[in-house]
C-alpha cells in the first residue's frame, strides 16, 4: 500500500483530534453502515474462498490467482477496513502507536491486491497468446509457487519500509494520528512498487488481451464460413466462453484501477498542495471498497459463482462427494 509523507516540522499541529460534529442519529448510521460494508467484504470474499478451494472444478490457475486475491480482500475486510473506518468516523485514531505501526503492517494486503491482479493480467495474455505453451508450463504447482513469491515479496517490503523510515520506534507519531512518514527516496520507490510498476502491467497486458481476443473473434467468424455447423456450434460457444471470461475480468481489472487511481493521484501531489487528512481516509475507504466489490463482480457476472453460492448456503456442500459437483453447467 502506498504509504502518504507528510510534512514532519508541523504534522502534530495538523492532527489535533477535533470533536465530533455529527448527531448521535448520523453517527450511528454512520457506525451501522459501516458494519454492513465489513460482513459484506468478509462473507462475500468468504464465499469466494469456499467455491474456489473446495470445489475441484475449479482449481485451475487463474482460479488459484482469484483465491489469492478474496484471501487479500478476506484479510482487509477483517483487519483493515474495521479501524480505517472508526478512525474516519471518529476523526481520530484511538487504537494508539503500537497499534498504527501493526495497523499499517497489516495494510499490505492492498498491495497484494494489486499484484494479484497484475499476476491475473499476465496469465490471460499467456492463455490466449500461446496457449499451447501455457497449458505446458502453468500449471497448479507453478502457480501457487508464483502466490507464495508474491505474498512474501510483499509482507517482507511491507515490513521494510516502517524499519527504514523509523516508524516502528514511535518517534515520528503524534496523538490521535496514525500515518507511516517516508523519506523522498523511499516516497519515490514506494510509489514506483506499489501503484506505477503494477499498474503498468496491467494496462499493458490487458491491451494486449483485448487485441488479441478481437483477432481471435475475427478468425474464428471467417473460419465458421468454411466449416460444417457443428463444429461451428463448438467453436463459436467456446470462443464465446473465452470472450466473456476476458470481459469479466476486464471490468474487475477497471473498477480495481478505479478505485485506487484517485488515491494515488491525491498522494503524487504530496509535495504540491497539503494533503488534509479528510480527504486521505475517504480515498483509502474507496481503496478499500474494492475488495468489497470484487465479489459481487463475481455474483454479477460468474454463474459458477452463484451455483457455488447456491450449494453452500443451502448446506449441499455437506453431502458426500459435493466437491465434484458440475458447477460450470
Amino acid at each position: 500500500m502506498n504509504l502518504t509523507e507528510f510534512n514532519q516540522s508541523d504534522r502534530c499541529e495538523h492532527f489535533s483530534c477535533p470533536e465530533r460534529s455529527v448527531s448521535s442519529a448520523v453517527y450511528i448510521l454512520l457506525y451501522v453502515c459501516s458494519a454492513a460494508v465489513v460482513v459484506l467484504t468478509v462473507c462475500g470474499n468468504l464465499l469466494v474462498i469456499i467455491s474456489v478451494f473446495y470445489f475441484k472444478q475449479l482449481h485451475t490457475p487463474t482460479n488459484l490467482l482469484v483465491l489469492s486475491l478474496a484471501v487479500s480482500d478476506l484479510l482487509a475486510g477483517i483487519f483493515v477496513m474495521p479501524p480505517m473506518l472508526i478512525w474516519t468516523i471518529e476523526s481520530c485514531w484511538i487504537f494508539g502507536i503500537f497499534f498504527c505501526t501493526i495497523y499499517w503492517l497489516i495494510s499490505f494486503t492492498f498491495t497484494i491486491s494489486t499484484f494479484t491482479v497484475a499476476q491475473i493480467a499476465v496469465d490471460r495474455y499467456l492463455f490466449l497468446s500461446k496457449p499451447f505453451l501455457y497449458m505446458n508450463i502453468v500449471s497448479l504447482k507453478i502457480t501457487r509457487v508464483v502466490i507464495i513469491l508474491n505474498w512474501c515479496v510483499v509482507v517482507g517490503y511491507s515490513i521494510a519500509v516502517p524499519y527504514f523510515n523509523g516508524n516502528f520506534s514511535g518517534s515520528v507519531m503524534c496523538p490521535g494520528e496514525c500515518f507511516l512518514y517516508l523519506n523522498e527516496v523511499w516516497s519515490v520507490i514506494d510509489l514506483v512498487y506499489s501503484f506505477i510498476f503494477p499498474l503498468s502491467v496491467i494496462i499493458i497486458f490487458y491491451t494486449l488481451v483485448f487485441v488479441i481476443a478481437k483477432k481471435h473473434a475475427t478468425a474464428i467468424r471467417e473460419l465458421n464460413n468454411h466449416t460444417r455447423p457443428k463444429t461451428q456450434k463448438i467453436t463459436s460457444h467456446s470462443m464465446k466462453s473465452e470472450r466473456k471470461a476476458a470481459k469479466v475480468l476486464g471490468i474487475l481489472v477497471f473498477v480495481f484501477i478505479m478505485c485506487l487511481l484517485p488515491y494515488f493521484i491525491y498522494s503524487l501531489l504530496g509535495n504540491v498542495i497539503e494533503l488534509q487528512r479528510e480527504t486521505f481516509q475517504k480515498l483509502l475507504i474507496l481503496v478499500s471498497l474494492n475488495s468489497t466489490i470484487n465479489p459481487v463482480i463475481y455474483a454479477l457476472f460468474y454463474p459458477w459463482f452463484r451455483r457455488c453460492i447456491k450449494i453452500i448456503i443451502s448446506f449441499q456442500i455437506l453431502q458426500t462427494d459435493s466437491a465434484l459437483i458440475n458447477v460450470l453447467l
